[in-house]
């Protein structure tokens, strides 16, 4: 029967919606998951993804891409507009907190080229073994383990320009299996730094309320956000998503106007890059609400809810956008790929994170968290052994994305220049090689690669 109105995206927004709510009841009722903390996404978008390549709902995959794509954008546009703490000033000497960010940072310089030099060579052993993969199969790699289900997304579409037909299912694949590798690896590395008292201000257990994932009746002091408007003028909640709504328009027809003016081989990678321009514009605009005297009327609470929504929202969906048909027929690649780049990522950050100089274990799980997953499960690993937050951790993330850009920059175009430009994998193996070496020249030069120290 035809309905009067399109309900398709509103269908596709509940079906998720009743997949987060399952994953908070599973994660509260079953010891398995919240022995590794695995997310009420996660849980959820799984049982979702399952449910729809069983077909028991009439709901295509290319719905909850574009769900996952477009709340990527909403919640790096929200990051753009957060606000930084004051209060997080105090934490840390400023020296101290740079060189945290610093080493964050040239952990990605070490752990995309590794991840990126296994994908290229494996794709060139199953070439010279007969089995055909598209030149860019084994970037995305990187980008699902180092970035993300929504940046493997973007890319992923990217590629799809190109040729690459099933690029954003093998992409969305391997940043669920960095996830199964940051939760089921980083937990128990995080209780044995617990047990072994190496965390400075962690505890030896966790709370009751914090493995099930739901807070007890008497926290009711938790607020979520501070009213900046009177809400007889405007609900406050609809305001700052108005002001994510300005960003997300004022990015769209940004970028639209770029691709009219360069050429369309370039104009479809542009596309992918949508939610980094969008937090830049969305920096951009918060300083000029600071020039005019206004910035007060972000409020930092209600915005991190924002994101913390999108994040939720475009992982769940992230899942179900996976088609198990297609993940099938790559299986033997993926898991060829995967196993060895997770196995070596986790002993690279061990490594060094021994050598790092100063709180340890907690920069080892939060970058093992952030290139295994995104910085939101980074944050969950950090949460573990700094409960409180009273290390200087939040102020070197604060930075991080800062000073970051460059590695992060350097290599999702360097993920998009075989397709672009004709680069060939043994060029591209080169670069990400010399990479790698610069940034290990610069640990040394930056005193970030000393003695090593007990971790365990």
């Amino acid at each position: 029967m035809e309905t009067p109105f399109v309900f398709e995206p509103l269908l596709g927004f509940g079906a998720i919606g009743i997949f987060l709510v399952i994953g908070v009841i599973l994660r509260a009722k079953f010891r398995f998951f919240q022995s590794f903390l695995v997310p009420s996404c996660l849980i959820g978008g799984t049982l979702g993804c399952i449910l729809l390549n069983a077909s028991i709902f009439d709901l295509h995959f290319s719905l909850f891409e574009n769900f996952a794509y477009h709340f990527l954008n909403i919640a790096f546009i929200s990051v753009g507009l957060t606000p930084g703490e004051n209060e997080n000033k105090k934490q840390g000497k400023g020296k101290q907190v740079l060189r945290g960010s610093l080493w964050m940072s040239f952990m990605k310089g070490i752990t995309w080229p590794l991840q990126a030099i296994i994908g290229l060579g494996c794709v060139l052993l199953f070439n010279t073994f007969g089995k055909e993969l598209f030149p860019t199969f084994g970037l995305l790699l990187p980008v699902g383990f180092n970035e993300g289900p929504g940046q493997a997304l973007s890319i992923g579409k990217v590629y799809t320009e190109f040729g690459f037909e099933h690029a954003v299912t093998v992409g969305l694949t391997f940043a669920v299996i960095g996830y199964i590798f940051c939760f089921f690896l980083g937990m128990p590395l995080v209780k044995k730094g617990l047990s072994c008292g190496s965390a400075k201000y962690g505890k030896k257990s966790l709370p009751k309320d914090f493995l099930k994932g739901i807070l007890p009746r008497e926290k009711k002091d938790i607020v979520a956000g501070r009213l900046t408007l009177h809400t007889e003028n405007i609900d406050n909640l609809a305001f700052q998503l108005g002001l994510v709504g300005l960003i997300y328009t004022l990015t769209y027809f940004l970028c639209f106007g770029i691709t009219r003016i360069i050429p369309p081989t370039t104009g479809k990678v542009l596309w992918g890059f949508f939610f980094g321009i969008g937090m830049i514009m969305a920096v951009l605009f918060r300083w000029l609400l600071n020039r005019v005297g206004i910035a007060h009327l972000i409020d930092p609470g209600i915005q991190r809810r924002i994101t913390g929504f999108g994040v939720d929202i475009m992982i769940t969906a992230t899942l179900m956008a996976i088609n198990l048909g297609l993940v099938w027929k790559y299986i033997v690649p993926i898991l060829i790929m995967s196993i060895p780049s997770g196995i070596l990522t986790l002993l690279s950050i061990l490594y060094f994170g021994r050598r790092m100089g100063f709180l340890n274990l907690e920069h080892t799980v939060v970058v093992y968290g952030m290139y295994t997953g995104q910085m939101s499960t980074g944050l969950l690993l950090l949460r573990m052994v700094d409960p409180e937050f009273k290390s200087p951790m939040l102020m070197e993330l604060g930075i991080y994305p800062f000073i970051v850009f460059p590695f992060t920059a350097v290599c999702m175009v360097l993920a998009t220049l075989p397709v672009s430009y004709g680069m060939s994998i043994g060029l591209a193996i080169g670069i990400y090689a010399a990479v790698m070496l610069l940034t290990l020249v610069l640990l040394k030069v930056m005193k970030l690669w000393g003695a090593p120290k007990k971790l365990f």
